[in-house]
């Protein structure tokens, strides 16, 4: 399983339940590593997206207790339940994309954290846990900046030494 998030450079990713910044080439970058493939979120983040819809062309599951159930995305109950669905996929075919909290209570579980870095400070109310300071996480690959909406970003790839399992 990866997580996959874009970050200021305070490491902040949200706002007002929103993105804080509009990226073109990560949102390219985010549709090509996830098509076709299994995205896994907290019901904010799935209440966050347009209309409340899914992600399209991808298996979307959602933890939301006491949430109902859908017809265009499979929810979950309880964090038993998530990993019971998400062992049901190839572990490198599986997303972690949002919120806090389903990023705090499955990083450490995630082989691989792809993340965006922004050159920017969003005013975020939220946080990712800093990786550059921890002593699980190491750099695994980081592209050179890349400027789209008028920020510099990097993508950076960051290799968990010390996964956990469920």
């Amino acid at each position: 399983m990866k997580a996959i998030v874009v970050v200021d450079r305070n490491w902040g990713i949200g706002k007002k339940n929103d993105l804080l910044f509009r990226l073109p080439a990560d949102m390219k970058r985010f549709r090509e590593m996830t098509s076709g493939k299994i995205v896994v979120m907290g019901s904010n983040t799935l209440l966050s997206f347009p209309e409340g819809k899914p992600l399209k062309n991808r298996t979307n599951i959602v933890l939301w207790p006491g949430g109902k159930t859908r017809e265009d995305c499979t929810v979950v109950q309880s964090l038993e339940e998530l990993f019971a669905q998400i062992k049901l996929y190839p572990a490198d075919d599986v997303f972690v994309v949002g919120g806090a909290m389903m990023y705090r209570t499955l990083l450490p579980y995630c082989s691989e954290a792809i993340v965006t870095k922004t050159d920017a400070d969003g005013g975020a109310e939220v946080f990712f846990e800093n990786l550059d300071a921890s002593e699980n996480w190491e750099i695994q690959s980081q592209s050179e900046p890349i400027e789209t909406n008028g920020y510099n970003i990097r993508f950076t790839v960051y290799k968990n030494i010390s996964v956990r399992t469920f």
